[in-house]
């Protein structure tokens, strides 16, 4: 009887049915919507200077070069950060029974609230080349306008005087954000002050009580006293604007 050799071959077993990479839940579309919404996360939770289109890129888990499809530069995408922000602040221009200079005020001081609330975005929007231009913004600046126009304010000093207006607003926010993220607290700021010597500093001296005074009150007192300057103040002689498209000097 002749010999016969068999080959034993063992196959693993699977446990359950193959997984395909195709069987993964699909990507979200990129879009511009999607970005900024990332964007404002990544702003609440850890500050607009973490914000990178390479950390945007991995979060949405894509490539950084796709973004720019969707947005500009950082620039365009910090304009519309605020824009998203500004949709949350009632922008109308309807003046309370207090008038329009109470209601000016107040839109200012909203604005204000919300760059104080995220430092590092005020910071951005003082800097900003293009200035921010979303819908919402554009109806920032012109609610303000139209508060001015109710004041009887002439319209060249209310289209420079907007500008003023909104940088203090900015500038303010930024100015405290970044105190109050500074190693050095506002105590140890205040207290260099008062304690300056009245025949170096005698001006100082005078007001050393006051300097730090008010609290929450001062920001409304500092728009008040802006607008009466505005209102007041005529514009200097200067030379009319050039027709748009018309000849430019050389």
């Amino acid at each position: 009887m002749a010999n016969v050799f068999v080959t034993i071959v063992f196959v693993p077993v699977r446990s359950g049915a193959p997984v395909s990479r195709r069987d993964r839940p699909a990507k979200p579309p990129l879009t511009r919507e999607g970005i900024i919404a990332v964007t404002l996360r990544l702003l609440r939770a850890e500050g607009l200077e973490r914000v990178t289109m390479r950390r945007l890129a991995r979060e949405l888990d894509t490539g950084p070069a796709s973004l720019y499809v969707y947005i500009d530069n950082m620039a365009d995408l910090h304009g519309a950060v605020l824009d998203r922000l500004l949709s949350e602040v009632d922008l109308r221009p309807a003046a309370p029974a207090g008038g329009w200079r109470d209601r000016l005020v107040e839109l200012l001081a909203a604005y204000t609230e919300l760059l104080f609330a995220h430092p590092s975005l005020a910071r951005s929007v003082l800097t900003l080349r293009p200035r921010p231009s979303g819908p919402n913004y554009m109806r920032l600046v012109d609610s303000v306008l139209v508060l001015l126009r109710m004041g009887g304010v002439p319209a060249g000093q209310a289209a420079w005087g907007v500008s003023l207006l909104l940088q203090l607003a900015v500038a303010t926010a930024a100015e405290h954000g970044t105190r109050r993220e500074s190693a050095s607290g506002p105590e140890q700021d205040e207290l260099s002050w008062r304690e300056v010597s009245a025949r170096e500093h005698p001006g100082i001296a005078w007001v050393s009580g006051e300097l730090f005074s008010g609290g929450r009150h001062r920001m409304p007192w500092a728009f008040d006293v802006l607008i009466a300057g505005i209102a007041a103040s005529e514009l200097p002689p200067y030379p009319p604007p050039a027709a748009a498209g018309g000849p430019r000097e050389r």
